[in-house]
């Protein structure tokens, strides 16, 4: 089952010292990351794999982007890393139903190496003015203030970057 693991490059740099993907910045527990999941995929209305993946990797963008509010200190590029772990190994929470805000999520209870990495996805150095924005405009936005959402929508205007795991010390260097 292929998820889709929120960082920070410094997040992304502390992975790739340890040789695998564990709680870090998230806190202690379980790893999370987003997958395809039945509510995602009736929230979504679509039987495509390549969207609901896609629509999988945007909802880890937005975590990535909820890290980077909560730590000012780090480069301000969302990333979000592909790692392949087995069926059954990353679990949705079913109280969380349709719940908006957990669409996708799930909890990987072992550190994944990162040796099972597929890829990793990283917003364009040109991106981090309206990524910063948006990382100091969220709290706002949670609060239903417009014009916070419409800066906070102005980071998923850019598409993250491919990446190849090797390419892992070229983007934390």
């Amino acid at each position: 089952m292929r998820v889709y693991v929120p960082l920070t490059l410094s997040g992304l740099a502390e992975a790739h010292k340890n040789g695998e993907l564990g709680p870090g910045e998230l806190g202690p527990g379980p790893l999370t990351a987003y997958a395809v999941t039945p509510a995602l995929r009736e929230w979504y209305v679509s039987d495509d794999i390549e969207e609901l993946e896609y629509a999988a990797l945007n909802r880890a963008a937005q975590a990535s982007l909820r890290m980077l509010a909560g730590n000012p200190q780090v480069a301000r590029r969302r990333v979000v890393v592909a790692v392949d772990v087995a069926d059954g190994a990353a679990v949705a929470d079913p109280d969380a139903g349709l719940d908006q805000s957990a669409l996708g999520e799930v909890r990987v209870a072992a550190p994944v190496p990162l040796s099972k990495a597929a890829a990793v996805h990283v917003d364009a150095e040109d991106a981090e003015p309206d990524v910063a924005a948006a990382a100091a405009a969220l709290g706002a936005a949670d609060l239903g203030d417009d014009d916070a959402q419409f800066t906070v929508d102005g980071a998923e205007d850019h598409d993250l970057l491919w990446f190849g795991v090797q390419e892992i010390p070229a983007l934390i260097g």
